[in-house]
């Protein structure tokens, strides 16, 4: 066997390309196996985005593309996809990374292994462990990540969060997962073609959907027990393709309804459920909620999710009826208020009303930040104000209200948002 790699990149301006290839092939044991296919998404005006050292290597597919003319990751994702020839596997990742040494080897070998278990189709996946730019490689964060849920969005998508893996000094093998991660995805080849993503997406919604459209194809998910490579979060001071898109909220908005519908959420008619970018036919929609605790028609989470324990979650028949299982699902509302700081200029605050209202602008929660928590939502290091809040709740929020009292001139503007 060849055991060649169909390695998908999507760059969008990003100086840590090149040093990313370079890594890659350095650490692989076979670096003669890789195929790399690359959405380069570029301006002139970046003198350090070239990618002269690879045109002449024929391991490389270089999509030559301006970044004026870019339509978001899941679109240069997808034209990715297109260029897969049959390569036994594939790696998928974001254009900012670094790799251990052998790093193709053992990705190999544990889907191999996983393979004897009895898992036809298994893939690798995870919000991987992170390394700092200006500090490599003393900053890689040396522990194994997974990914836990985090919330639900207003618009709809499924938020993660990275965390430890507990237990991998002792484990053997890869850990059951949950979600799936755009940023690294390493499994059989054919997956390129059987689970595109698909370009109508923009960014929001594309783990989550793409996740439970794998295990409805027959993929089962997995978290690497040991560490593979490390992947940079936060690019900061780095020009991303929101930035340069004026209208690119007219492609979220386009892109959250079409991840709504795929779920029939909200009390949507259910479309896009079939075809190219559909589910597939090995499993169903519910056997995935039943696997991960998520009740996509009520945007609700079991406890066990919640809780952060490995999956499978207990399915209907373990609670006896379907009504049973259905009651088991908690709305767990969790959301970040930015506050443009020029909103709220007077020094002596000493509480702000925040709340929560529905559709006929009853409030469904409300909790009120002190002295305290105002120093730090102003005090923020990105420059602008985050207030979070979490709740359980029957009935989706449709409004925020962020009502500032200043000791010495009472009550300023409300702040409002719709969600």
């Amino acid at each position: 066997m060849q055991n060649k790699i169909f390695i998908q990149i999507a760059a969008y301006r990003d100086p840590e390309l090149l040093p990313t290839l370079r890594d890659c092939i350095a650490n692989a044991d076979h670096p003669e196996n890789l195929v790399f296919s690359i959405a380069w998404q570029h301006s002139t005006e970046d003198a350090w985005d070239n990618l002269d050292e690879f045109k002449d290597d024929p391991r490389f597919k270089v999509l030559d593309i301006n970044y004026k003319d870019s339509k978001g990751a899941c679109w240069a994702r997808n034209l990715l996809q297109q260029q897969y020839d049959r390569e036994d596997y594939t790696l998928q990742l974001d254009s900012h990374h670094r790799f251990i040494k052998g790093w193709d080897t053992e990705c190999i070998n544990m889907i191999l292994d996983l393979q004897s278990k009895g898992y036809p189709k298994p893939l690798l996946t995870g919000y991987i462990s992170p390394y700092d730019p200006k500090n490599d490689p003393e900053g890689r964060t040396q522990v194994p990540y997974k990914m836990d849920f985090d919330r639900f969005i207003p618009e709809g998508a499924v938020f993660f969060l990275p965390a430890t893996l507990e237990g991998w000094e002792t484990m053997t093998e890869p850990a059951r997962a949950r979600f799936y991660s755009a940023h690294f995805c390493f499994t059989l080849g054919k997956f390129a073609e059987e689970v595109q993503h698909n370009p109508e997406y923009y960014f929001h919604g594309e783990e989550i959907s793409v996740g439970v459209r794998a295990f409805t194809h027959g993929y089962d998910l997995f978290h690497p027990h040991k560490i593979i490579a490390w992947h940079e979060y936060t690019r900061q001071g780095r020009t991303k393709q929101w930035d340069d898109d004026k209208v690119w909220w007219e492609k979220n908005n386009k892109s959250h309804l079409t991840n709504r519908k795929l779920f029939g959420m909200d009390g949507l008619k259910q479309e896009g459920h079939d075809g190219k970018y559909g589910f597939g036919k090995e499993r169903t929609l519910r056997e995935y909620e039943e696997y991960a605790g998520l009740l996509f028609s009520k945007r609700s989470v079991q406890q066990a999710t919640i809780d952060r324990k490995d999956p499978p979650n207990g399915g209907i028949a373990e609670f006896g009826s379907e009504e049973d299982w259905i009651d088991s699902f908690a709305m767990i509302f969790k959301h970040c208020i930015d506050i443009d700081y020029n909103l709220v200029k007077e020094k002596d605050y000493d509480f702000w009303v925040v709340a929560f209202h529905g559709k006929d602008g009853e409030t469904i929660f409300r909790k009120d930040a002190d002295k305290e928590e105002i120093h730090k939502i102003m005090n923020d290091p990105d420059g602008y104000g985050k207030v979070w809040r979490e709740f359980p709740t029957t009935t989706q929020p449709t409004k925020w209200v962020v009502w500032p009292h200043s000791e010495s001139k009472g009550w300023a503007d409300q702040i409002t948002g719709n969600l």
